[in-house]
């Protein structure tokens, strides 16, 4: 089978320069296709937020922070303080209650009125709030008595909750590193890929190029996700994250942006040939060996065959070959 056979391309799947013409359907199907891709990306945007996920949690028992000793004395004097507080609530009960068995009784007493039982009520009280009252200075006093090893319990327990709450917060900031990394390392192989894929379609002259366009349509949406992302969520990278962002796209934009245009340059004497200008000036031939614009020549014999072909032809006419 010759060359020119097995380079055959049926009509219609390879076009020349200038003459893509896009339809609306395949422009619909393109912005579907953008659609799916977006979704898929987004879906494993977020999924590399499970990557490197730190198992430190923000609250430790202290039972497993402190020693087993040190936990009962921070418990006795939780209970010595408890104490207290019950016992002074019950002295001003019993205070008030003395105050009324006081008054009925002076009341009794100033009308000449029976008061043995009202003396015996008020003496009670006053039992009742002495009573009371040791109750609670032994409270008072146990919870002096535990304050020193409870609060030097309290003080080794709170550096070590602070020790630990450092840690995560350093664990939490060392996965938004790297999921913020991989995220970023997604956005520029997609850029990259969909970049690529647009010259490598365009330099065939492929119908397939609003694939490659929905692709970088895709890519854009996942990187206004991303930003918008670390924008309001993540604070380390609320300054830097769209920066770097926009850096990585800018830089990859702008490197497939040089590397089409110097494969359109490439492209330019052909064109010019096919319109009959000349291949370095484009002014019109009018069948000369030489360009009337820039007095280039523009009939060259072929390295092949030796006869004459016109410059900038991609293949000569005589032998076929490039």
């Amino acid at each position: 089978m010759s060359e020119s056979n097995r380079r055959f391309r049926p009509a219609g799947s390879r076009v020349g320069d200038g003459e893509i013409e896009t339809s609306t359907a395949e422009k619909i199907l393109a912005l579907v296709l953008a659609v799916f891709i977006a979704i898929g990306a987004i879906w494993g945007y977020f999924k590399l937020d499970e990557v490197a996920k730190s198992d430190s949690v923000a609250y430790v028992p202290a039972q497993r922070l402190i020693e087993p000793a040190e936990v009962s004395a921070i418990q006795a004097h939780q209970q010595a303080l408890r104490s207290v507080g019950r016992a002074r609530r019950e002295r001003r009960a019993a205070t008030r209650q003395l105050e009324l068995r006081r008054e009925a009784y002076r009341t009794a007493l100033d009308a000449n009125e029976p008061s043995a039982a009202l003396r015996a009520e008020y003496e009670a009280a006053q039992a009742g709030l002495a009573s009371l009252s040791r109750e609670l200075e032994a409270a008072v006093g146990a919870a002096a008595r535990t304050r020193p090893a409870a609060m030097e319990a309290q003080q080794r327990l709170e550096a070590l909750r602070q020790r630990a709450a450092d840690k995560e917060d350093e664990d939490r900031a060392h996965h938004d590193r790297i999921v913020f990394l991989l995220r970023l390392a997604l956005l520029i192989l997609m850029l990259a890929t969909a970049c690529w894929l647009l010259i490598r379609l365009r330099s065939r002259g492929s119908r397939y190029i609003p694939a490659a366009l929905a692709w970088i349509g895709a890519t854009a949406v996942v990187a206004v996700v991303m930003a918008a992302d670390y924008t309001d969520n993540y604070i380390e990278f609320a300054e830097v994250g769209p920066l770097a962002i926009s850096i990585a796209g800018i830089a990859v934009t702008l490197l497939a942006f040089v590397a089409l245009q110097r494969f359109l340059a490439k492209r330019v004497p052909a064109r010019r040939v096919r319109r009959g200008e000349c291949p370095f000036c484009g002014f019109p031939l009018r069948d000369k060996p030489h360009c009337e614009g820039c007095g280039r020549a523009v009939i060259a014999s072929c390295s092949s065959c030796h006869e004459d072909r016109r410059v900038g032809t991609p293949r000569c006419g005589s032998c076929g070959n490039p």
